[in-house]
């Protein structure tokens, strides 16, 4: 779980999540600021996926966030 680099990327992570769920809204992602857990909720909320996949894909986009600098 990539917690810290969430929270600490999170303005630039912020625009990769909108694309890959696009259904969360703007106020979904002002409401979760960088909260990993939260984040979690709202997706599966909007989408059903399971908490694993969910996981999976936002370790992924840390992961993306962390090789750019």
């Amino acid at each position: 779980m990539n917690t810290d680099v969430l929270q600490g990327k999170w303005k630039q992570v912020r625009g990769e999540v909108k694309r890959l769920w696009g259904k969360l809204t703007d106020d979904d992602l002002q409401e979760v600021e960088g909260d990993y857990e939260k984040l979690v909720g709202k997706v599966q909320a909007r989408y059903g996926y399971n908490r694993e996949k969910i996981q999976q894909e936002i370790d992924n986009l840390c992961r993306a966030a962390e090789t750019r600098d």
